[in-house]
């Protein structure tokens, strides 16, 4: 059952967050491309100097949490069930998308969000996993 309802919501949620990495949130056209490629220490910043609690845990948590769901693609795709390749497949997906928001100038190029986004699909495949083992009677 689970997996049927996954199926069904997967597409949605996806373009709903690509319209959001390009166009919700108050985004706008930067004049210029912009790239960050100082890992973790440029999140660090961010929380130093964010104006709120409100911030943070959208901006830091959010990246997290909103890439959960694709820790599940291998309820689609059997072959991303391993963790490995599942990884390999969303670090080349979102390096894309990130490329596309600093081509556009509809964002900006973060390393950090590719690791804030890739650990979320990581605690989704660990959170699949136990959904599995423990409520197998619900995944089918």
């Amino acid at each position: 059952m689970l997996k049927k309802i996954y199926k069904i919501i997967i597409i949605p949620y996806s373009l709903f967050l690509l319209y959001l990495m390009f166009l919700g949130m108050g985004r706008f056209q930067y004049d210029d491309n912009l790239i960050t490629v100082e890992p973790v220490f440029s999140t660090i910043k961010f929380i130093q100097g964010a104006m709120s609690w409100k911030d943070i845990v959208v901006i830091v948590i959010g990246n997290i949490v909103m890439f959960i769901p694709f820790g599940f693609l291998g309820w689609i795709f059997p072959e991303l069930r391993k963790l490995k390749t599942l990884i390999f497949t969303f670090v080349s997906a979102i390096v894309i998308v990130e490329a596309l928001q600093y081509f556009t100038r509809m964002g900006i190029f973060e390393v950090d969000d590719i690791i804030l986004n890739t650990f979320g699909v990581y605690l989704g495949w660990r959170f699949c996993r136990f959904i599995e083992k423990r409520f197998s009677y619900l995944v089918l």
